[in-house]
């Protein structure tokens, strides 16, 4: 547990000082540079009074203090998280502020190992898919919303609320505690908004009647008692922040919520879109612009033919890619640049795998590319015999690489940095993500471009691979970062992503992939309480990579020079290993996504459409599973979690949505197969 520091008397004074820097306004506009207007406060004017214990609000002044730490929960130093108070003013970012966490805020393990927060500190704001953390020693859950009962979080005396700072709506979310571990004392209260968040926008939490397990209401914590009563408080970030409070108040009044019955609330902004998005975008256009339409240089190593009765030639090669990593091996890091985007470092080479099938030897077959799961088998996935007979029967030529940063040789390396401690090190796992996501588009250039055209491939001088179609398939991790492929390809418009879901900060804690590099962050963090923030700072980072940062610009709103994109999520209920209530927050992020119906169950803020439909849609099976309610992997039953895509009717669905764009579910009623 970390000790609260002493604050340097340079602090004190900028605590009781606060500096005039913008407030976050929500950009929508879908400009290229993802950045919004940043103005001056919009807020009643007037300077803070700063008065102690004052009998009324000074004027409303949206500004905020730099803490190290803050006193609104004195039981860990980071909490509420996210906060704007852990951000300082920055006129050259898109948001008008810059994370400030402190060394202080960085859980340090038992090893003291975490490093300088400054990996975290590039972002001009928080992630859109935070777990909203504090700590409320002794709090039930009792009347909150929970994952079933979504809605409640909607109603007038929702005891928890998370408001759009600008437009006073409210934000669907459900609350739970962290039952990851044995300790009572120190279970997270965290409250998990169902849908993205905006980018570049402030965010208002507030919690009220929370009771203990006698139903009592717990009480405020002294600091957060002495903001809401207007009483003295010994801590000078109190009255600094009595201005912003009058807004805070304020704004929870006109939306129904009693100041007086408060126990907690803060404000937080979300970070631009540019903020997670520019560096990719910069490595994509920069390394398609270099390969040029035959893709990159490639050898290839092995050609097998008539492997088995689904596969005619199998292919295993290495291409020659634009690196941004200092190493090809795990562990390697991007260099920036003045402009804190990533730089070329040379080129690198990658494996990549392609399967043709006896069918494409009769017809051409279009480029299928397959993504793989988590920490597993990576290219050899798609020599799996139900895989195989698939593209054979439905004339696919398959290919993959590997998710390089959480691809097999991934695993110890990741195992490693975790048991030490080593928070800094979660960079180059993001880093490694981002080149496997360049991979992952350059190899399909490869494939539809000189892949398609080599004569080692074209038995008797004739084409195998079809170059003006082609498409996206993964599972699980490959249904996850299958969303960051299709909002960042411009060679594929259509995609399956099987089983999948994000954030990934709600996604670990519930997955049974993740048990084991749980149990080891739990001995490398003993405070259980330290076990959740680690796991937002993972998010901070993993925006930059994971669809919490790109699903939102699948179909609509897309990023600059690529095109709409329409996908199809199949889903398992009860999946063990992916939650599917990361799945309808993908959903919902991507937007206009249906529900084919007739449906299992009704799903919130998911509408219904009957097949076949032409667009998005997701199609959920039962596998006679109940859906977890807390943030433990389920155990009950068989795991539905690979099933689904060996079923003939999600086969059968997933062709005719590839070459049709119309997908249906080929179900006799609801999707039930057992």
């Amino acid at each position: 547990m970390r000790v609260r520091p002493v604050l340097p008397a340079s602090l004190l004074l900028l605590l009781a000082c606060p500096s005039d820097s913008p407030i976050v306004e929500s950009s929508d506009d879908g400009d290229e540079s993802g950045a919004g207007d940043v103005t001056g406060s919009d807020d009643v004017t007037g300077e803070p009074t700063g008065t102690t214990g004052a009998p009324e609000d000074p004027p409303a002044v949206v500004d905020w203090p730099t803490l190290e730490c803050d006193v609104l929960v004195p039981t860990h130093c980071g909490f509420p998280f996210p906060s704007n108070v852990f951000t300082a003013a920055d006129a050259a970012s898109p948001t008008g502020r810059r994370l400030a966490l402190s060394d202080a805020l960085i859980p340090d393990g038992r090893r003291d190992a975490s490093g300088p927060p400054d990996p975290w500190n590039r972002s001009d704001g928080f992630s859109a898919g935070h777990a909203l953390l504090a700590h409320l020693p002794g709090a039930t859950i009792t009347g909150l919303a929970d994952p079933l009962t979504i809605e409640r979080s909607l109603e007038p005396d929702s005891p928890t609320i998370l408001l759009d700072a600008e437009t006073g709506e409210r934000v669907p979310h459900f609350a739970e505690l962290d039952m990851s571990h044995g300790d009572d004392t120190r279970r997270a209260f965290m409250i998990r908004p169902v849908v993205r968040l905006k980018d570049q926008t402030r965010y208002i939490v507030a919690i009220r009647d929370v009771v203990d397990a006698e139903g009592a209401p717990l009480a405020a914590s002294p600091a957060f008692a002495a903001l809401r009563d207007r009483t003295a408080f010994d801590d000078p970030s109190i009255d600094a922040r009595r201005p912003l409070y009058s807004d805070i108040f304020a704004r929870l009044g006109e939306a129904g919520v009693a100041r007086e019955d408060l126990q907690l609330a803060w404000d937080f902004s979300t970070a631009s879109r540019a903020n997670n998005t520019a560096g990719m975008l910069k490595m994509r256009d920069e390394a398609l612009a270099m390969v040029g339409d035959d893709g990159p240089d490639y050898v290839i190593d092995t050609i097998d033919t008539m492997v088995s009765d689904d596969i005619a030639i199998y292919v295993e090669g290495r291409m020659t890619v634009p690196l941004y990593l200092d190493s090809t091996e795990p562990g390697g890091r991007m260099k920036l640049g003045a402009d804190g985007l990533p730089e070329l470092q040379g080129t690198g080479e990658f494996d990549f795998t392609v399967v043709i099938p006896p069918s494409a030897l009769v017809e051409p077959a279009p480029a299928l590319q397959y993504g793989h799961g988590l920490l597993g088998e990576g290219r050899e996935e798609i020599l799996y015999e139900y895989r195989a007979a698939f593209a054979n029967k439905y004339n696919y030529v398959l290919f993959a690489v590997d998710w390089i940063g959480l691809a097999a040789e991934d695993q110890i390396p990741i195992a490693t940095f975790i048991d030490a401690g080593d928070l800094g090190e979660f960079q180059s796992l993001v880093d490694r993500n981002q080149q496997g996501l360049l991979n992952a588009l350059l190899a399909m250039r490869l494939v539809r471009g000189a892949l398609a055209e080599d004569p080692m491939l074209m038995p008797d001088d004739n084409p195998v691979i079809k170059q003006d179609e082609a498409y996206y398939h993964g599972n699980s991790q490959g249904g996850i970062f299958g969303a960051s492929y299709m909002a960042l390809t411009t060679d594929v418009t259509r995609g399956m992503l099987g089983v999948p879901g994000q954030p990934y900060n709600l996604l670990l804690n519930r997955s049974s992939d993740f048990v084991d590099f749980w149990s080891i962050m739990q001995a490398a963090f003993p405070d259980p309480l330290d076990d959740q923030m680690v796991l937002a700072l993972f998010q901070l980072q993993w925006d930059r990579a994971e669809p919490t940062g790109y699903s939102a610009y699948i179909r609509t709103n897309t990023l600059p020079n690529t095109p709409a994109h329409e996908v199809l999520l199949p889903v398992a209920i009860g999946d063990h290993q992916v939650t599917t209530l990361g799945a309808h927050i993908m959903a919902r992020a991507i937007g206009g996504v249906v529900n084919i119906s007739p449906t299992n169950r009704t799903i919130f803020d998911i509408a219904e459409a009957p097949g076949p439909h032409d667009g998005s849609a997701m199609i959920e099976y039962e596998f006679g599973l109940e859906e977890p309610t807390t943030n433990i992997p389920p155990t009950d039953g068989e795991d539905p979690h690979g099933k689904v895509r060996k079923l003939p009717s999600a086969e059968q669905s997933l062709d005719k949505f590839l070459r049709q764009g119309i997908i249906e579910s080929f179900c006799d009623g609801p999707c039930d197969p057992e």
